[in-house]
C-alpha cells in the first residue's frame, strides 16, 4: 500500500515490438527518445522504460545504443533510467535455433545491463510471444532467471520483476526472492492484457489485478503495466489499490479509439487522474527513496 502519497509514473516510449508505421509519434532513435523522454519528465514521470532501436529502427540490446540514450537521457534531467533485457521481437535479438523454432537470443539479452541504468528488467519466466503470424521463444528458466539477478546484483543494479501471471510471481519470482537475490522494497511490474500475445500471460481485469496485488510477497511495491485499450483502467485501479503506474507508446499505440497518442499526452492524463485522487507524481528523487535505489550524486561545479 502507498502512505507516501506519491506516485512513481513510468513512461515507456518505444519498446521492442511497435513501429513508426504503427504510430508515428514512436520515437526509436537515440535523440528522438531523449527529446521525448525529457518532455514527459516535465510533465510529471520519474522512471523511463528504456527499449534500444538499430538506426533501421528494429530491436536491439547494443549496449553502445543504450548507452547512447542513456547519457542523452542524463544530460537533460534525473529520471530513473530502466533498460530492457528484454529487447524486442526484431532486429539483433532473434534468431532460429537449431530446431527451425525461433527464439530470443540470450546472449543478446544480456547485454542490456552492460550500459549504466539504475534499474533493468528481469523477465524471469519462459514464455512463447506470437506476433505477426510467428512463435518466437524468449527461454528464461528458473537458472537464468537467478543467473540475471546476481548480475544485476554485481552491477549494482535493482531488478524490475516482470509479472505476467500469478504463477510467475509466486514461483518465479519467489525463488529468486528466496535465494537472496534482491533487497526489500522489491520492484514488481504486473504485465497485463498482452495474454494473445504471451502464452501464460493473463488479460486484465479487476479481480485479475486484485488477486495479483494480494498475491505479492511481503516488502514488495507494485506498478501496472496494462496492453492496448486497457492502459487506463488498470492505472486508475493502481492507484486504487496503492500501487504505482506506467504508461507509454510501448504499451498503447492510442489515447482513445481511432485517436492515436504520444507520450507526453499520455503521461500528462495519468497525472491529471493522479492529482484528482489527491496524490502527487513523485520526483525522480522521491521515486529513489520510495524503491531503494542510491540518490544521484550530485557534480561539483569545475
Amino acid at each position: 500500500m502507498n502512505t507516501t502519497g506519491k506516485v512513481i509514473v513510468t513512461i515507456a516510449p518505444t519498446g521492442g515490438m511497435a513501429s513508426k508505421a504503427q504510430n508515428p509519434n514512436l520515437p526509436t532513435q537515440p535523440q528522438e527518445i531523449a527529446d521525448d523522454v525529457f518532455r514527459c519528465y516535465n510533465a510529471g514521470a520519474s522512471m523511463v522504460a528504456v527499449h534500444a532501436r538499430r538506426p533501421d529502427d528494429l530491436a536491439t540490446c547494443n549496449p553502445d545504443i543504450y548507452r547512447k540514450i542513456n547519457s542523452l537521457i542524463r544530460e537533460k534531467c534525473d529520471i530513473i533510467i530502466n533498460n530492457s533485457t528484454g529487447g524486442g521481437i526484431n532486429g539483433d535479438m532473434v534468431r532460429t535455433g537449431p530446431n527451425g523454432y525461433p527464439e530470443i537470443i540470450w546472449e543478446e539479452r544480456l547485454k542490456g545491463m552492460e550500459a549504466g541504468a539504475e534499474m533493468c528488467t528481469l523477465d524471469p519466466t519462459t514464455i512463447i510471444a506470437t506476433f505477426e503470424g510467428r512463435e518466437i521463444l524468449m527461454n528464461t528458466s528458473p537458472e537464468r532467471s537467478k543467473f540475471l539477478a546476481v548480475e544485476m546484483q554485481k552491477r549494482g543494479i535493482k531488478p524490475e520483476w516482470e509479472v505476467f501471471s500469478p504463477t510467475h510471481l509466486l514461483q518465479d519470482v519467489q525463488s529468486c526472492l528466496d535465494a537472496g537475490l534482491d533487497t526489500k522494497p522489491y520492484f514488481v511490474n504486473f504485465v497485463l492484457n498482452v495474454h494473445k500475445g504471451f502464452q501464460g500471460a493473463m488479460p486484465y481485469t479487476p479481480k485479475i489485478l486484485q488477486q495479483m496485488v494480494e498475491l505479492m510477497p511481503e516488502g514488495a511495491i507494485f506498478n501496472v503495466s496494462a496492453i492496448g485499450i486497457a492502459q487506463l483502467n488498470a492505472a486508475v485501479q493502481s492507484l486504487l489499490l496503492g500501487g504505482h503506474v506506467r504508461v507509454g507508446l510501448e504499451d498503447n499505440l492510442y489515447y482513445s479509439k481511432g485517436r492515436l497518442a504520444n507520450n507526453v499526452e499520455l503521461v500528462e492524463r495519468i497525472v491529471r487522474i493522479i492529482r484528482e485522487f489527491g496524490l502527487e507524481p513523485a520526483t525522480p528523487a522521491e521515486a529513489r527513496e520510495i524503491i531503494g535505489l542510491p540518490q544521484l550524486k550530485v557534480k561539483s561545479a569545475a
